[in-house]
């Protein structure tokens, strides 16, 4: 900690982290014990965190992660689409086709941001919001395929056919950026996606998760 950092600040976060990453919850001795501190600084924590609905507890004291947390992460969508935006248009134009973000959003891939090129005589229309399970479509195969971490895996994900008759698809993860899991990628109409296209893709990839650092 420094002199421009506030230690109950930082213990507040530090417990959302905690809680975020179990599924069963967590007691107040249990996170005495992690953070370090007394029960009674974890009471007073869980106790601002509460009025804020930002943790609740259940019956047996267990404190878990609470419902204004996704209040919170509904804010996150707009402030990732403006970072990934320039690297999308890039994308689009270079390849001219529909690039897009996808981020996970439960079992599902959840397009949030869409960027058509302007040149071409017809693209595939894909729009924002528009949703499909992890395993189909390029986008989703991609970030399945980074939480196995395949060795030798050329780190994008090609597909044809598998949201759309006669659309192609190829996306890259994004890798490195906390607390964002999604892909980039491009939908095309062709019979097979152009030998260029994944590499371009895997650099459009690192360059939005550049932006998200």
């Amino acid at each position: 900690m420094t002199a421009e950092t506030s230690q109950t600040l930082d213990r507040g976060l530090r417990v959302l982290k905690l809680l975020a990453d179990t599924d069963h919850g967590l007691t107040v001795t249990e996170l005495s014990n992690k953070l370090g501190v007394n029960r009674t600084v974890v009471y007073r924590l869980l106790a601002t965190l509460e009025q804020h609905a930002l943790v609740r507890r259940d019956l047996g004291g267990r404190a878990r992660v609470g419902l204004g947390v996704l209040r919170l992460g509904r804010q996150v969508h707009p402030l990732v689409r403006e970072a990934a935006l320039p690297a999308l248009r890039s994308l689009a134009e270079d390849i001219g086709a529909t690039a897009h973000l996808t981020l996970v959003d439960g079992s599902d891939a959840l397009a949030v941001a869409v960027v058509e090129p302007t040149w071409t005589d017809y693209h595939v229309a894909y729009r924002a919001g528009f949703r499909h399970s992890l395993d189909r479509g390029a986008a989703g195969r991609a970030i399945l395929t980074a939480r196995q971490k395949t060795a030798g895996h050329p780190g994008y994900t090609l597909t044809r056919g598998e949201l759309e008759a006669g659309a192609c698809g190829a996306a890259a993860p994004l890798v490195g950026v906390s607390g964002v899991e999604g892909s980039v990628g491009v939908v095309m109409l062709a019979d097979a996606v152009p030998e260029r296209v994944g590499p371009r893709v895997l650099d459009a990839a690192r360059e939005v998760a550049d932006a998200l650092r």
